[in-house]
C-alpha cells in the first residue's frame, strides 16, 4: 500500500483533534506532526518530506493563505476552514481540495481518496511485472499477474498463485512496499488480494478461486475506493 505522510496546521484545538482523528482512521495516511501555527509548520516542511498538508486559513502570525503565497511547497494541500470566501483563492494557489468546516469523515475521505487515486494512477506507468520474494534459501520470482491472494500464517505469508503456493517470511508491510496498490490490495490483517482475480464480493466477503476472504473495517473504505476507481 502506498502511504501518504501528512501534517496538520490548525490553531483550534478541537478542529485539530478532529482532523487528527480522521487521519488516524485512514489506513493510507501516516501522521508525522501537528502544529498550532503556520510558522512552526513551515519550518518542518522545509526540512522534512511531506506528501500532504491539512491547512487552516485563519491563524495568528501567518495565515494559511500567506503561507501558500510566500512558500513553494512540495506537497499536496487540503485547506480546512470555516470561511467559504477563500475557496477561489485556494484554487488559484492550486490546493487539492477545500474542506468547509464542519465537514464529515465521508467528505474528508473523498478528498484524500481523490489525491490517493491520482498517485496510484501515476504509479501504474512504472508498475513492475514481477517481484522477488525470500523463500527458505533463495529469492523466488513471482509474476504479479499470477497472484490470486496472499495469506498470513503466523510467522509466514503464503502467496497463492495460479500455478503454486509460495511460503515466505517477509512481513505484509514488506510486501506492501513491493506490490503496486492498484493490483494487490490489503483487505484484512491476514489477507491481501489481487483485484483482477476477484470473482465475487458479497457484503464483507471476497471470493477468489473458491476461497472466501474477509474484508475488515480497517481496510474496507480503501479497498472499495480501489475497486471503484
Amino acid at each position: 500500500m502506498i502511504k501518504y505522510s501528512c501534517i496538520i496546521i490548525e490553531d483550534e484545538p478541537l478542529a485539530q483533534e478532529k482532523v487528527k482523528g480522521f487521519v488516524l482512521k485512514t489506513p493510507f495516511l501516516s501522521l508525522l506532526e501537528t502544529f498550532d501555527n503556520a510558522l512552526d509548520g513551515l519550518a518542518f516542511l522545509k526540512t522534512n518530506k511531506v506528501d500532504l498538508l491539512f491547512l487552516d486559513i485563519n491563524m495568528d502570525g501567518l495565515s494559511g493563505i500567506e503561507l501558500l503565497e510566500s512558500s513553494k511547497l512540495d506537497c499536496q494541500v487540503i485547506i480546512t476552514t470555516a470561511y467559504s470566501e477563500y475557496a477561489l483563492k485556494g484554487y488559484e494557489l492550486h490546493v487539492s481540495d477545500y474542506l468547509l468546516k464542519p465537514f464529515s469523515f465521508e467528505r474528508f475521505l473523498q478528498a484524500v481518496n481523490n489525491i490517493y487515486d491520482k498517485k496510484a494512477a501515476k504509479a501504474i506507468e512504472t508498475s513492475p511485472k514481477f517481484i522477488f520474494v525470500k523463500t527458505e534459501n533463495k529469492l523466488e520470482k513471482v509474476n504479479l499477474d499470477d497472484i490470486l491472494f496472499i495469506e498470513g500464517m503466523r510467522d509466514y505469508r503464503r502467496i497463492h498463485t495460479i500455478h503454486k503456493k509460495i511460503m515466505t517470511l517477509q512481513k505484509f508491510s514488506e510486501l506492501e512496499q513491493l506490490l503496486p496498490v492498484n493490483l494487490i490490495c490489503r483487505v484484512h490483517k491476514s489477507f491481501m488480494v489481487s483485484i483482477s482475480k476477484i470473482d465475487e464480493i458479497e457484503r464483507n466477503r471476497i471470493k477468489i478461486s473458491q476461497q472466501i476472504i474477509p474484508i475488515s473495517d480497517t481496510y474496507r473504505d480503501h479497498f472499495f475506493s480501489q475497486i471503484n476507481s
